[in-house]
């Protein structure tokens, strides 16, 4: 249809002007708003968390959450079957609730154990509260005797979970997904009780978290000040999140315990407490040294987040260097896995370059699978580092053998060696790092950029020493 010139020049106007309305709104529109709960609560199941309560052969925990209209929650079990259709017995155990008032929201959080089952059996489960259920979930118990077993191990995933942390995850599990569970070495999110951020961290994980199980130990960003330079407060999230063994120290439940993983002692130690509660400290360095003197199992694995030899600069922890290291020793502790320090190192007390030697204290590693990155300080202890890389790992434990593989996010394996007990009662260090990429130490220009002349002296020094003690 042929227009007027003023009707043209009047439709062209509004034309225009239309199209820079919805070009600011949908500019808007794309910002994020922190007002806004963009992960809220609803009647249908969420972010569902396998966790370990009790014994892994007979028992697995779950937790999820619902919108506060859900006021009675359920699960069901049964044996897993190839056919479609529910056969054998099925077992429904009503879950506790637990109201949570987050910075976003109002949610009720549901936990149960399932207990009575069998080891080494596959599991079929669902949660909901008989109207809206979940999908159903598999899992597979642990065995009550002595058979091979791995899983994933994650230092500080912590910042821009959503966008960059859910490929080192998500990476993790297709490569090895018959692990038999994660372990999350603290710092999880950023900002304590941010709900936001514990979305992101479930977005990322997604239904990973519903049929692997997590072991997860608190970092200082799990804990919330209560006023500028006041106390320290565990997040509301942790335990409405996970399920775990409330065999620590009074006042410590489900952030300081341990757990028997087939012939496997795992102990998580609250680091963040340790170091800020002369009260905690002892309880837990009591409560440690008794567990470890009753300790029957082979292998001997402990987390924590602080490390006790540092990976960046000036960040060592002399406390846990002084009540920790002497009983690890003295108990022959096999790996001690730890983040905080956002880069990569791993040491003991092997002499660099010695590939194979008999061990009289752990392997330390710490490690990140975050975005957010330090400068590696390279140093004495450390026999293989990374800065500036994202990472997970796996560790195998097969009967006399722990094998430890390290990999990039990209998957290419980055670090690896093998601990072996031998009939002596020793047990020997074996490396195994020269089958992977070679080491990741320069800086990227970000950091040349915002580090001082007298900072990038300092690193310089630092690498120059590094690379003289591996090559000597």
């Amino acid at each position: 249809m042929n227009y007027p010139t003023p009707v043209l020049l009047l439709k062209k106007s509004l034309g225009l002007t239309i199209f820079l309305a919805c070009f600011i709104l949908s500019s808007v529109h794309g910002q994020y708003d922190p007002a806004k709960d963009y992960y809220p609560p609803s009647p249908v199941p969420d972010r569902i968390m396998l966790s370990f309560e009790g014994d892994p052969a007979h028992s697995q925990a779950v937790s999820w959450r619902t919108d506060v209209t859900v006021t009675k929650a359920f699960g069901q079990i049964m044996v897993a079957s190839s056919s479609p259709d529910i056969v054998g017995e099925l077992k429904e155990v009503e879950a506790t609730t637990t109201l949570l008032q987050s910075d976003k929201n109002t949610a009720h959080y549901h936990a149960l154990n399932f207990t009575g089952l069998s080891p080494n059996t596959q599991y079929a489960y669902r949660v909901g509260d008989k109207t809206l259920w979940s999908e159903w979930f598999h899992f597979t118990t642990a065995s009550d005797g002595e058979k091979a077993f791995s899983f994933l191990y994650f230092g500080d995933a912590q910042n821009d979970l959503k966008s960059r942390w859910s490929r080192t995850i998500r990476g993790a599990f297709s490569k090895m997904p018959n692990a038999n569970f994660l372990l999350h070495a603290g710092d999880l999110i950023n900002q304590a009780n941010n709900d936001h951020e514990w979305g992101e961290w479930f977005y990322a994980g997604g239904w990973i978290f519903g049929t692997m199980p997590s072991i997860a130990t608190p970092g200082n960003h799990e804990y919330a000040r209560t006023s500028a330079g006041g106390e320290r407060i565990l997040s509301i999230h942790w335990r409405p999140t996970f399920a775990l063994p409330q065999n620590g120290p009074e006042g410590l439940e489900e952030t300081a315990y341990y757990l028997d993983y087939q012939n496997t002692r795992i102990i998580s130690i609250n680091s963040q407490a340790f170091l800020s509660s002369e009260k905690d400290r002892k309880a837990q360095v009591t409560w440690l040294e008794q567990i470890l003197t009753e300790n029957r199992q082979k292998w001997t694995i402990v987390t924590m987040h602080h490390p006790v030899y540092s990976s960046a600069k000036g960040r060592d922890n002399k406390e846990l260097q002084e009540f920790l290291q002497p009983l690890f020793e003295q108990h022959h502790v096999d790996l001690v896995l730890q983040g905080h320090d956002h880069t990569y190192g791993r040491g003991g007390n092997i002499p660099i370059g010695q590939r194979r030697a008999v061990m009289n204290g752990p392997v330390y590693v710490v490690s990140v699978s975050g975005p957010k990155m330090y400068t590696n300080a390279m140093e004495d202890w450390m026999q293989r580092a990374a800065s500036n890389t994202q990472l997970y790992q796996l560790i195998k434990i097969d009967k006399q053998t722990l094998q430890f593989e390290a990999y990039t996010v990209t998957g290419e394996l980055y670090d690896a060696f093998d601990l072996v007990k031998k009939s002596s009662g020793k047990t020997i260090f074996r490396e195994r790092a020269d089958a992977a990429i070679p080491e990741r130490l320069d800086l990227p220009p970000s950091y040349e950029q915002r580090l001082s002349k007298e900072e990038m002296d300092a690193f310089r020094k630092q690498f120059e020493a590094y690379k003289k003690r591996r090559e000597d």
